[in-house]
């Protein structure tokens, strides 16, 4: 019987694999995996996405030899490696998960699938998330995603054949794909074992006080799952996640009826937990459903608000837009997470949320110009939670509840005594707590004492906040109140919507948020779920061919 390929992407894992389980049924199978030029050097790569994913096929092809076979590495565009690969080993299958990518993958995608059609080779592309591919309507997603989720873990045999005398090729490092060296030391570690233990930890020790401590990034990086760049880059199943936590809420509401003294904490906290898994596929369903907002407003009457085009170098929006990314803005928070980002590539999502409502708001930045910046900076970029995000952040969604951030009251709410900032800025080391919000206010006096001259020692604000603030606002409302608007996110809302059925509603028309500058945001019931989460539900879906979105490859 003639081979089949399993072409492993964004799913760098043997446990819960389905195409590799349904090819092993049938026969012979090629695991490859091919380092792809075109997406080594988009504008959204990193070196240290690099690392992991080099670090996930260590893991990777550690798992293939116990049993029985070797992985398979290629460089090139994918359709020319398929066609060379055919002629050594005369494959008739070619098997892979579904992938809601970036515009890049899913033109290679079509490709492939124009090959293989050429080729007479059979593609089958398994989901191994909850979005759902030509959806017709947001209704019954709920249902849906919770039945896939629910589904048994795929089985992958102990023992793989494999083709003979096929050569299998070796992994390549960073000088081979001629890319720079990862310049985030403190970056997590990938691969399936880690991306198990991860899970583990988090389900029995760290996530106790996953609630309180998500929001604060004094805490959110031990209470937080760190589980977000393995299910990105797919050493974990986002099936074995959900069937997990669910295992242990059971687990923890047993103990708590027997008597045991179970901290009370659990509950809420897998509970909350539970909800973002679900919110991680809502989001990435919008890209799929409407590709187009990787470039384009989702609500076009937003065209208006910013300049998408390029930035002039000598102008002041790109010296701001420079010193937002290199944690030169003079706000503290801001500028402590984008440090942060550089040593790591992780920051928890309510000041990923506050970094883009910096840019967007109060610098007046297109996403367009910031988006590809903060893709290389997370380890954990997933093209459809992304994108989806930065504009739900930026305002242009046209049904979300816009939320300026303060970053002065993010540090009074989540580090009043510094110790983030402290240690990302040493400039700051010796500020006094009540001034460390909005160092700029220090008297002279104070600054001498403390080491930190303002515009010498730690940058002078870029902008005033409550100026920005006022102008966003004014600017925001003028286009939220014109009639085509309010149609527009009418139609918007019925496709994207998330629906009471799993998820939260988002507000029919979002309002322009009141009040003073400093003050709490108001947030739509669905915004406020979606800030609580790491970036991160539904009766049955219909899929409908003939229905806008994605077509198959």
């Amino acid at each position: 019987m003639a081979p089949s390929v399993v072409w492993f992407k964004r799913d760098l894992r043997i446990d819960d694999h389905r195409p590799l389980a349904a090819a092993a049924a049938r026969g012979p199978v090629i695991a490859l995996y091919v380092y792809e030029p075109s997406l080594l050097h988009s504008p959204e790569f990193d070196p240290a996405q690099f690392r992991f994913i080099d670090e996930c096929l260590v893991a990777l092809e550690d798992g293939l030899r116990h049993r029985g076979i070797a992985l398979t590495l290629r460089t090139g565009e994918v359709p020319s490696v398929l066609d060379a690969l055919r002629r050594e080993a005369g494959f008739d299958t070619l098997w892979s998960h579904e992938e809601t990518g970036n515009r890049l993958t899913f033109d290679r995608d079509i490709a492939v699938g124009h090959w293989c059609r050429s080729n007479g080779v059979a593609w089958t592309e398994i989901p191994q998330t909850g979005v759902v591919r030509r959806l017709k309507s947001r209704d019954g997603w709920a249902q849906r995603w919770a039945r896939r989720m629910a589904e048994p873990i795929a089985d992958v045999p102990a023992r793989l054949a494999g083709p003979a005398g096929l050569a299998h090729g070796c992994r390549l490092d960073h000088d081979a794909l001629g890319l720079a060296r990862s310049t985030r030391p403190e970056a997590q570690p990938g691969g399936e074992p880690a991306a198990l233990a991860t899970l583990e930890q988090f389900l029995t020790v760290r996530g106790v006080d996953y609630r309180r401590g998500m929001s604060s990034p004094v805490h959110a990086f031990e209470r937080c799952s760190r589980l977000s760049p393995h299910l990105a880059w797919g050493s974990i199943s986002m099936r074995r996640v959900a069937q997990a936590s669910a295992a242990r809420a059971l687990d923890v509401r047993a103990r708590r009826a027997a008597g045991e003294a179970i901290d009370p904490r659990w509950a809420g906290s897998l509970h909350s937990f539970q909800g973002r898994l679900r919110w991680h596929c809502h989001f990435m369903q919008k890209l799929e459903d409407e590709p187009r907002i990787e470039f384009e407003n989702f609500a076009r009457a937003c065209d208006a608000l910013r300049d998408g085009g390029p930035i002039v170098p000598d102008s002041e929006a790109a010296a701001q837009l420079l010193a937002w990314q290199l944690g030169e803005t003079g706000y503290p928070m801001v500028d402590a997470c984008m440090q942060a980002l550089a040593r790591c590539g992780w920051i928890n999502f309510r000041m990923r949320a506050m970094l883009v409502s910096f840019a967007s708001y109060h610098l007046w930045l297109h996403w367009c110009h910031t988006a590809p910046f903060l893709a290389r900076a997370f380890l954990d970029f997933e093209p459809g939670i992304h994108y989806s995000q930065f504009q739900m952040q930026s305002g242009t969604t046209g049904i979300n509840t816009i939320r300026i951030y303060s970053p002065a009251k993010q540090v009074i709410d989540h580090d009043p005594q510094g110790v983030f900032l402290r240690a990302a800025l040493p400039a700051l080391a010796r500020v006094p707590a009540r001034y460390l919000a909005e160092p700029h206010t220090m008297p002279l006096a104070v600054q001498r004492e403390s080491g930190c001259i303002i515009g010498t020692d730690y940058p002078a604000p870029v902008v005033d906040h409550a100026t920005a603030y006022r102008q966003a606002r004014e600017r925001i409302a003028a286009i939220r109140r014109s009639p085509d608007a309010r149609v527009e996110a009418d139609a918007i809302q019925q496709r994207h919507g998330s629906r009471r059925s799993g998820l939260p509603p988002t507000d029919r028309r979002a309002r322009v948020p009141a009040g003073p500058a400093r003050g709490r945001p108001r947030l739509s019931v669905a915004s406020a779920a979606a800030a609580a989460g790491q970036a991160s539900l539904w009766d049955d879906a219909v899929e409908d061919p003939a229905s806008p979105g994605r077509p198959a490859p």
